[in-house]
């Protein structure tokens, strides 16, 4: 099935445009998903809109948008005065800017989409404004209307596409300093820093999600087996962290476990190394040779 673009419009970079959909570049659809059920008739329930004051159910045509100005008091909203609001970037992804990547702070990402050109005629334009963010080191800033509402969007070159993450505003990201003034400026002693530092050197490696696993979504899908099979679900239990009693004998410990894991890593690898080619010689001497088979057939 071919994927389901979000959004279809132009992508726009000063004269420059060309036909774009935009996809979603995740996805929830994996995860186990439940249903809320009637514990006496084991049928699903839906849900409605009661009105607060008269307990009557308000039916999907007379429900109306309405902004708060004051306890009990709202501004009704009609769908046909937001819609005559909407602005040019609704149809159109218009290229304002171009920053170093680097400079984007990570909390200002949302959510990633895929853009790619929507016909033929859009490939070759497409190409000419991806291919210049690359060769400039430059992701773009725009501006894109998505369910009604107006964000802004980081454009970075991926392949032959582009990505596209939809940023937050300024009042959206909360200022670190309400959380990180308490914590006091402390002198730490340099073997502790060293222990520390060596830790997570035995530790480095490469960002790789496929080795990510969602280990209560497995939980979850081994408990509902069990519960169909009839069987006893498993309670795993999880270990409780000590509390730290003294920091520097706890990162001792920590580098003394990482050097003997390392020492039974090496020792386990070298171990399947050497049994490798002995059952490979095994296999062979059990083998009967080519003209062996020819002659008892």
């Amino acid at each position: 099935m071919a994927p389901r673009a979000n959004w279809k419009g132009y992508l726009k970079l000063s004269l420059v445009s060309c036909a774009v959909a935009l996809y979603p570049a995740t996805s929830s659809s994996e995860r186990v998903r439940f249903h809320t059920l009637n514990r006496e008739t084991g049928n699903r329930v839906k849900r409605q809109f009661i009105d607060a004051e008269t307990g009557d159910v308000v039916e999907s045509d007379q429900q109306v948008k309405g902004y708060e100005v004051g306890k009990g008091s709202f501004i009704i909203m009609e769908d046909d005065e937001l819609e005559a609001i909407r602005i040019e970037s609704t149809h159109t992804i218009d290229i304002e800017s171009f920053v170093p990547r680097e400079q984007v702070d990570e909390r200002y990402l949302d959510t990633p989409y895929y853009i790619a050109p929507d016909d033929k005629v859009a490939q070759e334009a497409f190409a000419v404004i991806r291919d210049a963010m690359e060769e400039k080191g430059r992701a773009g800033i725009a501006r894109v209307v998505m369910a009604r509402r107006e964000r802004m969007i980081l454009l970075e070159p991926l392949g032959k596409g582009i990505v596209a993450t939809l940023l937050r505003y300024p009042y959206e990201v909360r200022s670190e300093d309400a959380y990180f003034e308490g914590i006091p400026a402390l002198k730490l002693p340099a073997e502790m820093k060293n222990l520390a530092e060596h830790i997570i050197e035995t530790k480095a490696a490469d960002f790789d999600p496929s080795q990510f696993e969602d280990r209560y979504e497995k939980a979850v899908v081994d408990l509902i087996q069990s519960k169909q099979g009839g069987r006893a679900p498993k309670t795993p239990q999880a270990p409780r962290p000590s509390n730290v009693v003294n920091l520097m004998d706890a990162l001792r410990k920590s580098v003394d476990a990482d050097r003997t894991a390392s020492k039974t890593k090496k020792t386990s690898q070298k171990t399947s190394a050497r049994r490798a080619p002995a059952k490979s010689a095994a296999r062979k001497s059990r083998s009967p040779a080519r003209g062996q088979t020819r002659k008892a057939s």
